[in-house]
């Protein structure tokens, strides 16, 4: 197990040295500058409450990174269904991409992305609104929930572009043999997709149950049409998108037992007169 990460990483950084130049200054800029634009306006607006939950992102980097290691049989299950299911769609990749690649959309032109702001509009609109409503309400559950969402973001994200560099699967708007393997392009999987998972999925499993039901229907809507539209656009495979499911699903449940368990145990520190008020709880239920 260990050789396969070692050859995986090895892989990785060969490709980064000399990877040929498909994927232009330009395109790199507009992938990325969505998420980047939505963490620098969500965490000024919750700036009083970052402060605390930044304490614990270093920490949660580590144990996301190193998640594998501690798996358990639920989680080995989980990791061979979304194989599983990921075979299964590349078996009907050229199919779907023959229903959607048709008149302009069946153009080979590179792998050029046109929509990609756009595509990650909704799911950038789920993290925003999360925190502007938080702050509205000046509500610290909200503003913890927001950060969750950026880190649902942000680790799944880096997750699906360190692969799509180490993969260099060609889009199906470059070649039309979804096989097209170790050639420079970065279609697997999904970056729209595996985002759009994360954060939907922290979205609609936050909160109270109250409003469950709207959450789910909000959250994993976003998510689904995401994955529907790289699709419709033929700018990703079938088998990309469900990759990028699998791998945002699988994010989203690591940060929701992570907000769990930091929820069942809390340590705060409050100024009073005279020196410090110390208030440590424990949730039992």
């Amino acid at each position: 197990m260990h050789a396969v990460i070692f050859e995986a990483a090895r892989r990785l950084a060969r490709r980064l040295r000399n990877r040929e130049t498909t994927e232009t200054t330009e395109t790199t800029r507009k992938k990325w500058a969505p998420w980047g634009w939505a963490c620098a306006a969500i965490v000024p607006v919750a700036g009083h409450a970052a402060e605390s939950l930044l304490d614990t992102t270093l920490e949660d980097t580590k144990l996301y990174f190193t998640s594998p290691a501690r798996w358990d049989e639920e989680d080995w299950l989980y990791f061979g269904g979304a194989l599983l299911a990921i075979g299964v769609a590349h078996s009907f990749d050229e199919r779907v991409r023959d229903h959607f690649a048709t008149g302009s959309k069946a153009v080979l032109n590179g792998g050029e992305d046109k929509n990609t702001l756009r595509d990650a509009a909704p799911t950038l609109a789920l993290v925003a609104g999360t925190g502007l409503y938080a702050a509205f309400i000046d509500d610290p559950d909200g503003y913890r929930e927001t950060w969750s969402l950026i880190e649902a973001g942000a680790f799944s994200g880096a997750t699906a572009e360190a692969l799509g560099y180490a993969t260099g699967r060609k889009r199906p708007d470059a070649t039309t043999s979804p096989n097209e393997w170790g050639k420079g392009g970065d279609s697997f999987p999904s970056l729209h997709t595996t985002v759009a998972f994360a954060v939907g999925t922290v979205f609609a499993e936050s909160g109270n149950d109250e409003y469950r039901w709207i959450r789910r229907i909000i959250g994993y809507g976003v998510a689904s049409a995401t994955g529907y539209v790289r699709l419709s656009e033929n700018v990703h495979w079938l088998s990309d998108s469900v990759a990028g499911a699998a791998l945002g699903i699988a994010t989203a449940r690591f940060v929701l037992n992570r907000q769990e368990a930091q929820d069942r145990v809390a340590l705060q520190f409050q100024p009073v007169k005279n020196g410090w008020l110390i208030t440590y709880s424990v949730r039992t239920h």
